[in-house]
């Protein structure tokens, strides 16, 4: 069975707002079984959304229309389901009294335009919301289910669930099941080049996985997906498929359950009981961010020191003025002294530093923007590189802490075999 998922709000069509419903939506009808064959975002303007249900309706089973349903004028998909069917809108009383004692119970005067949200095209049915104001709408046009929920994830995902468990969105027999493989430190060409050989007979087996390649910054991803009647049958296809990729591409794969890859460094530290600190000049303290982002990441991570200037390396790390000026303060020594100088203050097993420029400015020939160290101490091993990213700054400084992570992540490997 197909989908299409229709997303509704102007603000979605801005650099300050992101669809993230469809994901949520994708993720649950894969499950059912449906492939989701169309994601489309309309502003708040009624011929675009009507323009739009026109245009997915008879195309597939299923559409599942988020936003448009508030109060306010700019709220107009129920509007523009009547327009659609040829019928009327209509007060329900039912709701309006609803929404009139809901108001009540908060000690909230109801105002005259939240009345809009009472109104349903003649001949749909209301899907109750029992978190917000705004009821969901169902109806079945020239064979495809069009369910209309609201736009707050906090009202729209239970809103969901009910019509699935109501059998009103039907499940398929089995569903969709996906596997992700996150990969670093290669890139996509190469991934791609190891990766197809192994899975392009997969397409014709019994049970057939297709492979889906994504660059995402400073990783690669393989999302691989089996159309299967059970998840039991899923996972006897994918997971012989996700270890012989595995196999193919070594220790680059860092994680095929979903981690990131700072939680999978954290539960190596954890692991072999090692405590990090770190000392980052270029990257301003997002090393160290990132690794306090995972739970429980006390019992692996010491300190961060932020050395952004000449000064500030010498002061805080004892790193020498006479090396800086020998070597310029983005150099692999200057980085290895650093993370030699964190290590030696925390009294921790691993020390990282990293010093870089991640521009747009202060880059010359020698050294362009986008060059940085990094090194990785970790008992008696060690570890130091440089770096030549590409990107905005923000960018140059996710790849430097993503490669001093994965530096990591691989002298620990090496460390147990």
């Amino acid at each position: 069975m197909n989908a299409i998922i229709l997303a509704v709000g102007s603000e979605m069509l801005t650099p300050f707002k992101t669809d993230t419903n469809s994901l949520a939506v994708t993720e649950r009808l894969n499950a059912l079984g449906y492939d989701v064959r169309t994601k489309l975002v309309v502003g708040d303007r009624l011929d675009d959304i009507v323009s739009a249900l026109r245009s997915v309706i008879g195309r597939v089973e299923l559409v599942v229309c988020t936003g448009g349903l508030g109060p306010t004028e700019d709220d107009l998909t129920r509007d523009a389901l009547a327009q659609v069917l040829d019928v009327d809108l209509e007060v329900d009383p039912a709701i309006l009294d609803e929404l009139r004692a809901r108001f009540a119970r908060r000690g909230i005067v109801m105002r005259d335009n939240n009345a809009r949200q009472a109104q349903v095209p003649r001949g749909v049915a209301v899907v109750k919301n029992a978190n917000g104001t705004a009821p969901g709408l169902l109806t079945v046009r020239a064979g495809t289910i069009v369910a209309l929920l609201p736009g707050p994830p906090r009202e729209m995902t239970p809103m969901l669930e009910g019509l699935i468990r109501d059998g009103h969105i039907p499940a398929r027999s089995g569903g969709l099941f996906r596997r992700v493989l996150r990969i670093t430190g290669r890139p996509e060409s190469e991934v791609d080049a190891i990766a197809h050989p192994v899975y392009s007979p997969w397409r014709t087996q019994p049970i057939p996985i297709t492979t889906t390649i994504l660059a995402v910054l400073g990783q690669i991803e393989l999302h691989l997906t089996a159309a299967a009647p059970t998840r039991e049958a899923a996972d006897a296809a994918l997971t012989p498929a996700v270890e012989a990729l595995c196999a193919s591409l070594g220790s680059s794969v860092f994680s095929v359950d979903g981690r990131p890859l700072e939680a999978v460094v954290g539960d190596q530290l954890r692991q072999a009981g090692w405590m990090a600190s770190v000392a980052e000049s270029c990257t301003g303290g997002l090393l160290a961010s990132r690794l306090t982002d995972v739970p429980g990441s006390s019992e692996y991570f010491d300190r961060g020191v932020v050395c952004y200037s000449n000064q500030a390396k010498v002061d805080l790390l004892g790193v020498p003025l006479a090396l800086i000026e020998e070597q310029g303060a983005v150099s692999e020594p200057v980085a290895l002294a650093m993370a030699s100088g964190i290590r030696t203050r925390a009294g921790t097993v691993v020390g990282i530093g990293i010093t870089g420029i991640a521009g747009p400015g202060g880059g010359t020939d020698h050294k362009p923007v986008g060059t940085v160290a990094v090194a990785v101490v970790a008992g008696s091993r060690q570890s130091v590189r440089t770096l030549h990213l590409f990107g905005s700054r923000e960018q140059i400084k996710y790849q430097a802490a993503q490669a001093a992570m994965n530096m990591l992540r691989l002298m620990m490997i090496d460390a147990r075999t």
